[in-house]
């Protein structure tokens, strides 16, 4: 079983090593003859350091083949021990591999390790995890239990169970393309429970010119999110990018830009309240500080705390790239990095999910489902979020169709995803006791009881738990 221990607080001593060190704890590193297969690994280390405050530690690896540099990372400070966890997929077969930890900024420091951990997965392993954890947070066990007026239990009654709804958010961004555009509001409709909108609220759409406000488009969007039932999260107040600042704000600074900046949060925050349930409020802020640098280091708790008492009822999110991929998708270290984003107990989504256009579409689909299938499994991860609106000239990135709504192979893997995900029609027959039970993903059902002339239904809700969900129907 995978071990989703993490860590992300300085410590006096370093903890145990996860697996009892795996491989490093089964075979000594004298022993050169043992080849290792392709598997997923998980590594995991305790690293402190000497001769700097801090330092941005990287682990690659290195074997007879290539340099595996997507590994793991970690801020390790001087004189307390930080948990570094990531890991790989070895692609071919090695007998001779070396772990490096360096200094990305090149500085020369000394680097300790301690508990360092190396644990082999196969795929098939992998998958079962995957799966265990799924059938665990994602799915509840459901009891149906039919009786008569006099409360007798009634075998043989014949019950009939329907998933009407999900509760896990999985969603995709969508443009004004789909404004007018039936078949692609049926098909975006069809699939998903969630929205956010590609471009149409940020300030530079809002309000390209200082003073003419604008929330036309954005309010139509509103209106379709609402009319089929899909909550939307708010994309973006501001973002620290200066390339996608309006123009005209570009150039003001000091009080001037505070006004402009104290605008902007107020007319959004009036014309949306209680609309949308997230925000992402300041876009990509580990990156840029175009606010920052003009309205001091506080710009974006500013930014934050405003938000908040605009609209408390929203999740204000940090939204940025390059949290959890890497050259390639590198699965273990995805769940190491989520594992320790964890330990804030902080909402987690996946935002921005694509696949890069340099790859052909199968190579995108394959990749697409191994990154779904990891984000879905993570019982940290609160919802999922494409980043494939669709436009005449094509998609950010990926598309799921053709302009005639036709599935390109990444849509055919969130098709299937999305089936594999549900509760599928059940139907069977209460035993001795008067039961039925199934093991059912978490949302809203509505269960039928029929028994000769008799029918009765009802609705009950899979909200997560390890506890059994009872319902009772009276025929």
């Amino acid at each position: 079983m995978y071990d989703s221990t993490a860590y992300t607080e300085c410590k006096e001593e370093p903890e145990k090593p996860l697996y009892n060190g795996g491989v490093f704890e089964s075979q000594p590193q004298s022993d050169g003859g043992v080849q290792h297969a392709i598997a997923f690994y998980a590594v995991d280390a305790w690293v402190r350091i000497e001769g700097s405050s801090s330092g941005l530690i990287r682990a690659s690896l290195q074997t007879e083949n290539e340099t595996y540099d997507c590994i793991g990372t970690v801020l390790a400070k001087r004189g307390c021990w930080s948990f570094l966890k990531g890991g790989f997929l070895l692609n071919w077969p090695s007998t001779s591999s070396m772990l490096l930890f360096q200094n990305t900024d090149g500085k020369d420091i000394n680097i300790e390790l301690a508990s360092p951990s190396l644990q082999p997965f196969t795929k098939q392993q992998w998958r079962f995890n995957q799966e265990y954890l799924i059938n665990t947070h994602r799915k509840q066990a459901v009891t149906v239990h039919v009786s008569d007026s006099n409360g007798k239990r009634m075998q043989g009654a014949t019950i009939t169970i329907e998933q009407v709804s999900k509760d896990f958010p999985f969603g995709s961004a969508i443009a004004k393309t789909i404004l007018g555009n039936m078949a692609y509001q049926n098909w975006f409709v069809k699939r998903f429970n969630a929205a956010v909108f590609e471009n149409e609220l940020k300030w530079y759409a809002t309000e390209p010119d200082q003073g003419k406000v604008n929330y036309t488009i954005s309010d139509q969007m509103l209106q379709f999110v609402r009319a089929n039932k899909i909550i939307a999260r708010g994309h973006n107040i501001f973002w620290e990018d200066p390339k996608y600042t309006p123009a005209w704000a570009r150039n003001l600074t000091g009080t001037q830009l505070q006004a402009a900046v104290d605008s902007r949060i107020q007319s959004l925050m009036n014309q949306y309240r209680e609309e949308f349930i997230h925000w992402d409020v300041s876009n990509e802020m580990l990156h840029f500080d175009f606010y920052e640098k003009r309205l001091g280091p506080d710009a974006t708790f500013h930014f934050f705390e405003t938000a908040h008492k605009s609209d408390p009822l929203a999740t204000l999110f940090m939204n940025d790239f390059n949290v959890v991929e890497t050259c390639i998708p590198n699965l273990p270290l995805m769940r190491a990095i989520i594992d320790k984003l964890a330990t804030l107990n902080l909402p987690i989504w996946l935002t921005e999910v694509d696949i890069s256009k340099t790859l052909d579409k199968q190579t995108q689909a394959i990749y697409l489902e191994q990154v779904l299938r990891e984000g879905f499994s993570h019982p940290s991860v609160n919802g999922i979020m494409l980043w494939t609106a669709l436009h005449p000239q094509g998609c950010y990135q990926m598309c799921l169709t053709d302009n005639d709504f036709r599935n390109l192979p990444s849509g055919d893997v969130v098709d299937k995803l999305l089936q594999e995900w549900q509760t599928a029609h059940a139907e069977g027959v209460t035993d001795e006791h008067g039961s039925y039970s199934i093991f059912g993903f978490l949302g809203e059902y509505r269960v039928t009881a029929t028994y000769g002339n008799k029918t009765a239904d009802t609705n009950f809700s899979l909200c997560g738990g390890r506890e059994t969900k009872h319902v009772t129907i009276r025929l």
